[in-house]
C-alpha cells in the first residue's frame, strides 16, 4: 500500500527536526556502560555549560527538594546516581528541542505540557508505590513527560487535519490515537517512535512512546515503565488534568494493575498529592529559558 501524502509531511517534519546535542548522544553511550563512573559522566556533561547549568537547576528545584544547594556536578551525580542525571540531561536537551509556543496550532501548548507533566508525576509515584529502586524512579518520569511527542508533528505539519481528528473524537466519543488513525493515517505514537529512531532513543522512554495504548502487544524489557505510563495517561486523561486531544480515554485493558502490583483503587487517593507534585515538576518546562 502506497504512503500516503500526510505520512510524508509527518516523516519530512520529524526530519527536519534538529537533531539532539552531540553531549547529550554521548551521555547515553557512556551510561550504557555499567562501569560508567560520576566522573566520566561529569567529564562528558562538562562539556556542554548551558546543559550543566540546566541539570544544576534541575537539581536545585523543589523537584528534588534537597537541604542544601549542590553547585558540584559530580556531588549531584553521586547524591541521585548516574540513571538519574542521564535522564535530566536526556529530558532537558528532548524539551529544549520541543517546546516552542509558536508551533502548537490544534493542541494548546500549555495544556499539553500540563497533561504530559501529570503523566511523568503520576508514572513516578506508581514507581514508588510499587517498590522500585530511587535509581530508577527519574526513568518512569521522563517517559511519562515525553510519551505524547508524537502529537507535535501531527499537530504542527497536519494543524488542520489535526482539528478535524479531535472533532471525530469529540462527535464518536472515541480515543484521539484512534480519531488519528483514522483521519491523518498514522497515530501520535507511531509518529513519537519515529522520533525516538530519529534521535537514537531507545530503551524505556522510546517503548513507552511507541507502546502507551497497546500495552498488550508489547513484548520487551521494560514492561513496567510502559504500564505505568499507560495507567497515568488513562488518569491524567480521565480527570481532565491539562488536555492533549483526548476526552475520552480507552478503558485499561483488564489485569493492568495486577501486573503493575499495585491496587486499582490507589488511583482515587492521589489528587492532592499530583497537583502539588506537578507544580514541582514545572521546573522542567521553565529550565528550557
Amino acid at each position: 500500500m502506497p504512503e500516503s501524502n500526510n505520512i510524508r509531511k509527518i516523516k519530512a517534519y520529524i526530519v527536519s527536526m534538529p537533531s539532539l546535542p552531540t553531549t547529550v548522544a554521548k551521555v547515553l553511550e557512556i551510561c550504557n556502560n555499567p562501569k560508567t563512573s560520576p566522573t566520566d559522566l561529569d567529564k562528558v556533561i562538562s562539556l556542554d555549560p548551558v546543559l550543566m547549568g540546566k541539570v544544576l537547576k534541575l537539581i536545585n528545584s523543589a523537584y528534588y527538594g534537597l537541604q542544601n544547594q549542590v553547585t558540584s556536578l559530580v556531588r549531584a551525580i553521586i547524591m541521585l546516581g548516574v540513571n538519574t542525571v542521564k535522564n535530566l540531561a536526556l529530558s532537558t536537551a528532548i524539551l529544549d528541542r520541543l517546546v516552542d509556543k509558536s508551533g502548537f496550532r490544534a493542541l494548546n501548548m500549555e495544556g499539553f505540557w500540563r497533561h504530559s507533566l501529570c503523566v511523568g508525576v503520576v508514572a513516578k509515584m506508581l514507581a514508588r508505590k510499587k517498590g522500585v529502586e530511587s535509581q530508577r524512579l527519574d526513568e518512569f518520569f521522563a517517559a511519562g513527560l515525553l510519551h505524547d511527542i508524537g502529537k507535535i508533528p501531527l499537530n504542527n505539519a497536519l494543524s488542520d487535519e489535526y482539528v478535524k481528528a479531535m472533532g471525530l473524537a469529540d462527535r464518536e466519543r472515541i480515543p484521539i490515537y484512534l480519531a488519528e488513525k483514522r483521519s491523518i493515517d498514522i497515530d501520535h505514537a507511531e509518529a513519537g517512535s519515529m522520533i525516538a529512531d530519529a534521535w537514537h532513543l531507545d530503551g524505556p522512554i522510546a517503548d513507552a512512546i511507541r507502546f502507551h495504548h497497546s500495552v498488550d502487544a508489547y513484548e520487551g524489557k521494560n514492561t513496567d515503565i510502559v504500564l505505568a505510563v499507560a495507567v497515568a495517561d488513562y488518569y491524567a486523561s480521565r480527570e481532565g488534568i491539562g488536555f492533549s486531544g483526548c476526552l475520552y480515554p480507552e478503558k485499561l485493558p483488564p489485569g493492568v494493575f495486577e501486573r503493575l502490583g499495585v491496587p486499582k483503587v490507589w488511583l482515587e487517593e492521589i489528587d492532592a498529592a499530583v497537583n502539588a507534585e506537578i507544580d514541582k515538576a514545572s521546573i522542567f518546562l521553565k529550565v528550557k529559558s
